[in-house]
Order: C-alpha cells, then structure tokens, then sequence
C-alpha cells in the first residue's frame, strides 16, 4: 500500500461526517443504521449538529463512537424556520429543535440543553432551504437574542454555531460571539472579513444541495424551496472558493439526511473543484479538530491521540478518490488501535 494512514475526524458533524451534521460533533450510530455505513465509507467518528432530544443525550456504545461520544442537542430556533414542528420540514427527526423567542426565552433554552449536556449549541439564525415560508435572506434573532446563548455557551465553556446563509444573518451572528457558521452559501467579501477577524468556522454543505436537486420532486419539498435550493446551489462553489483563498477555517460537513447519507464523501469530491486535496483532508481532521477543541485528540497523527485511523490503497494527496472510493481504496478502519 502507498501514501499515509488518514484520520477521519468527528465532523461526520452530521452525519458527518454525518455518513450531521452536519457533521461535528460525535454523534449516535446504531447497528445496521448510519453508523454501520459510516465505517463502510471509511468514517470512524459520526456526528450531527441537527440535534436530538433529551433522550438522544443517554449516550449509547458502538463500534463508531465507543470511548468518546460527544453529547447532542437541540437547536434552538425562533418563528417558523426548519425547527418549528408545525410545518413540514424537518419535524420528522425526534426532538430537532425547540422554539425560544426573546432573550429570556433563548437564555433558558441555552441553559437547559448545557444541563442535558449539550457540547455545543446550534442556532438556526437565517431562512433555510427545506422551511417553507421564510426566505433565505431572513434574520430570525436578534444580537441580543444570540449574545444571551453566546454568553451562556462560554459561561458552559462551550460554544454556538449558527445556521445562516446569507451575510446579514452571518455578519449579525459573528458580531455577537457565534463561533461557527453552518452553510454560508451566499457570504460576500466583508463576511469573510469578519470571518477572518474572529476567527471563526466555516461549515460548507455543498452535497447536500446536490442531492436534493438530483432527487427532484421526490423529495416532497414545496416549489418555494425549490426556488431556495438554486439559489444556494448556484453560489455555494464560488463562495467556498472566495474563503478559501482568504484562508478562512473551512471544515468538512454534509448536512445529508435519511436516504441522502451514502452521498456523504461526496463533498470532498466537490471541494475538491476549488481546493487542494491537502486542504479537504484538512477540514476533515485537523481544522475539525481545531473547532471542536479537541486538537491533539482527533484529527492528527500523535503521540497522545487517539489511534484512529483509515488505512488506504493509494494517496489520497494525489488523488481524492482514494477516500471516496472505499469500495476500491480502503483496506482497514483503526478504532482506538483496534481493526474493526
């Protein structure tokens, strides 16, 4: 075999990366489900940052997360985006998010997902794609509304991502403290400015655009999502291209759900358009690694980190299909030094 063992970091967090997050956080896998298929693709960590009720906070082993499972969450969301239970959307998933509407409402709702034991939260600050009545531009929380869960995170010593896609709702997000933004699809150069002055994280879903376009009206999205979903599509390349070339901290996500998952790696297939191999292992691992602040854990090869490891039939620097290709290219999944 040539070229180094790879280590897949926790960002896939969705599913992650999600194989979550939205593909962040180490999230729950199950025999015969996600996390059977994540280590058939070569994943060794399986994450979601799209969240799970206090009962997905009863961690449970497999032979994905065993020894080092990350605790879920609820997002929180206001009005009628992708969290609201009374609209079709993402209703199906258990527990997805919870309405917190004011200040008060927001800090509460911090409090008691960090008591449940939530390693980071998630805010859905901007329209989305699947939500049917919002548009992608809107900004659902105020600054002062997301400064009381920022606040709240860092008194947890945790951390808030935020869903967003247009620079309204990124801009208003990083000036209030938010570490993370998930999507990004239609930032412009003052964003990556501001990205760059707080040094905060970029969460790219490019496949999951892709998906949903090739899976057509079978998804069952309104025609206004549809509207939605070009929109964030036809700028998602370009705009991952621009913060790249800024330097901005990318990492890897997919933000796939139910039938979507297999199309996971993927998004290193479509990074790789605009960016090195090097830098899309990168937002795997090490820059992964970074966000979760986990550095010296996940995401390297170390003296003092866990021996996770993929163990391929080629070089993944010279030719990314070594890692979305598992079906030719990988040879071994190294759990905590163990062959799975």
């Amino acid at each position: 075999m040539t070229g180094p063992p790879f280590l897949v970091s926790a960002q896939q967090p969705g599913q992650h990366r999600r194989c979550r997050v939205q593909q962040l956080l180490g999230g729950r896998a199950t025999r015969g489900g996600a996390g059977e298929q994540a280590l058939a693709c070569g994943q060794d960590h399986l994450g979601g940052l799209l969240g799970g009720g206090p009962g997905r906070h009863q961690l449970r082993q497999d032979p994905l997360q065993q020894g080092r499972q990350r605790r879920r969450h609820r997002a929180v969301v206001y009005g009628d985006p992708l969290g609201d239970d009374s609209v079709p959307c993402c209703e199906s998933r258990p527990d997805f998010a919870r309405i917190a509407d004011g200040v008060d409402a927001v800090r509460a709702a911090a409090r008691d997902e960090f008591r449940k034991g939530a390693a980071h939260l998630k805010v859905l600050l901007s329209g989305g794609v699947a939500s049917p009545h919002d548009e992608i531009a809107a900004v659902q929380y105020s600054e002062d509304e997301i400064r009381a869960a920022v606040e709240e995170a860092e008194n947890h010593n945790r951390y808030v991502t935020a869903h967003a896609y247009h620079p309204r709702a990124i801009d208003r997000a990083l000036r209030a403290g938010v570490r993370c933004v998930e999507h990004g699809n239609l930032i412009d150069d003052a964003t990556i400015a501001l990205l760059l002055e707080r040094d905060a994280f970029l969460v790219p879903t490019l496949i999951a655009y892709e998906q949903t376009a090739k899976l057509g009206r079978q998804s069952g999205l309104p025609e206004s999502s549809y509207r939605k979903l070009t929109e964030v599509r036809d700028h998602g390349l370009a705009a991952l291209e621009k913060a790249h070339r800024a330097g901005v901290n990318l990492v890897h996500g997919s933000d796939l759900l139910g039938p979507l998952h297999p199309a996971q790696l993927e998004e290193f297939t479509l990074r790789a358009e605009v960016q090195p191999a090097a830098d899309v292992i990168r937002s795997a691992t090490s820059t992964a690694a970074r966000l979760l602040r986990m550095e010296g854990e996940i995401g390297t090869l170390a003296p003092g980190a866990h021996a996770d490891l993929l163990v391929v039939d080629g070089d993944p620097l010279a030719d990314l299909a070594v890692l979305t290709r598992p079906e030719r290219h990988l040879r071994h999944v190294v759990k905590a030094g163990a062959v799975l």
